[in-house]
């Protein structure tokens, strides 16, 4: 290798380095660091631990500082976005208006952070007991979903010939039968089952005539059911065809349905699906059943309730009794 190509290649490998060198600067630069965690309600029974949502988390490395707030389950997730090493102190701040202040200082790691906030307001039993209403244990969720019913409403039936004179060469004269040696005859016929109905388990046969040299095409129907179109091939003597089927008419219809809650406390807690209308609570006040309706804006005269929603839509609500109720057995 001549002095030239060796001081040539020594550049090359120069430029390569400086080149790759850059590249690593700027990887770690763009680099970010995510702290995850949950806020919750601080209770020494875990069952009492609540997802607290709306927390304003602020995160500081001391230079740069990120905000961000919790979500209806209490996820928070803060992307720093200059490189922070594994063990540098991050100081996380959590603020929320019925909780008092909470920091925490931690060390940056993919580790899961948990917040326990204190409410500002704590329980107090011995004014739960001098409570002069009461509520039953035994309340029941009641709520509605819309499901798909069928009401067989009848049948159809209907027979249809298609004309056809046999061992007639086809000529390429389309139809013709299925090996193109003789010429075929197709017919079909419609059926209607009438607004709003759908048929449903459609039978075709050939039924008389020279059936061996017959071809039924499957059934051809509209999107919503109510047509229906059978077509059939006859490469032989004239054959006859035979149509059923059932009428069906399709219908929506509320299934009410009955959910029991769990209760911690003073508190009850149940799910409900996604698809769920109509909730009501039923429950004894004072020794009378009576039906709450919950409604959208979660109103009950003997407990403040919320709601909050899972990422699959399914839905958790918590009802907490007003000071003037209690249970009329203790709880949990």
């Amino acid at each position: 290798m001549s002095r030239n190509s060796k001081v040539a290649t020594i550049f090359i490998l120069l430029l390569a380095g400086v080149a790759v060198a850059v590249w690593g600067v700027r990887h770690v630069k763009n680099r970010t660091t995510t702290l995850r965690g949950a806020v919750i309600t601080a209770n020494p029974d875990p069952r009492k631990q609540l997802p607290i949502s709306g927390a304003e988390i602020t995160a500081t490395d001391g230079i740069s500082v990120v905000k961000t707030a919790s979500d209806s389950s209490g996820l928070f997730s803060i992307v720093l976005r200059k490189r922070i090493f594994r063990g540098h102190l991050i100081t996380l701040r959590f603020r929320h208006m019925d909780y008092e202040p909470l920091n925490m200082t931690v060390l940056a790691s993919d580790e899961i952070y948990i917040s326990e906030m204190v409410p500002i307001q704590s329980e107090k039993p011995i004014a739960r007991s001098l409570a002069t209403q009461t509520i039953s244990n035994n309340v029941v969720v009641k709520y509605s979903i819309k499901t798909a019913t069928v009401v067989n409403i009848g049948s159809a039936v209907r027979s249809f010939e298609v004309p056809n004179k046999g061992n007639q060469p086809c000529s390429e004269r389309p139809p013709c039968s299925p090996d193109g040696k003789w010429k075929a005859a197709v017919g079909s016929t419609t059926l209607d089952a009438g607004v709003g109905n759908q048929f449903r388990n459609v039978r075709a046969s050939c039924i008389a005539g020279p059936c061996p040299f017959t071809k039924i095409e499957s059934p051809d129907s509209q999107q919503d059911g109510r047509m229906i179109t059978i077509k059939a091939m006859v490469w032989s003597e004239t054959a006859t065809f035979l149509v059923e089927a059932e009428v069906a008419h399709p219908m929506m219809s509320d299934l009410v349905r009955n959910s029991y809650p769990v209760i911690f406390g003073d508190s009850l807690n149940f799910t409900l699906p996604p698809a769920a209308e109509g909730v009501s609570l039923q429950a004894d006040l004072n020794g009378e059943t009576i039906v709450f309706p919950l409604g959208p804006a979660l109103i009950l005269s003997w407990a403040d309730c919320n709601v909050r929603a899972n990422p699959d839509q399914t839905r958790v609500y918590r009802c907490t009794l007003k000071p003037e109720y209690r249970w009329t057995h203790s709880t949990t």
